[in-house]
């Protein structure tokens, strides 16, 4: 007899949808850590403390430039086979990021999380939806 083979299903997963403020920015990252802790990824750990970096800059960035007022933005947290893949759903479908990110000017006052989101990340990339967008960006476990 055959044998099927199953979809990889989820070691750990994290969905929370949070008020698009500076407030819910921070709480996505304190959520996360706390999360992955949970998950056997210590908070001093240099995976953690790059999830960290990098839900800073999407959650930021979904409050800045992602913001509908009265809608919120949501937090997806997954871990699969020592992967862990963030994502960063907002529903303003108009401000989609670059797909290459380039260096601001020196002195430019913004403009620098994606590209500090695609120098930790070992992937990146923007995910359209009907309502919205989704920025994703993946970590390995064991580095980049």
């Amino acid at each position: 007899m055959p044998t099927q083979v199953q979809p990889a299903t989820p070691l750990r997963e994290f969905t929370q949808r949070l008020s698009a403020t500076p407030r819910g920015a921070r709480l996505a990252r304190r959520l996360a850590r706390y999360h992955l802790d949970g998950w056997g990824i210590p908070y001093d750990s240099e995976l953690s403390d790059t999830a960290e970096a990098i839900i800073a800059e999407l959650a930021a960035n979904a409050v800045t430039h992602g913001r509908v007022p009265g809608r919120d933005f949501e937090l997806c947290l997954t871990l699969v086979a020592g992967t862990l893949r963030i994502e960063v759903t907002d529903t303003l479908t108009e401000h989609r990021p670059p797909e290459k990110v380039e260096p601001p000017a020196p002195d430019g006052e913004s403009g620098r999380g994606l590209v500090i989101v695609a120098a930790l990340a070992t992937g990146w990339g923007v995910v359209g939806r009907d309502v919205g967008k989704t920025v994703w960006a993946e970590v390995s476990r064991g580095g980049q």
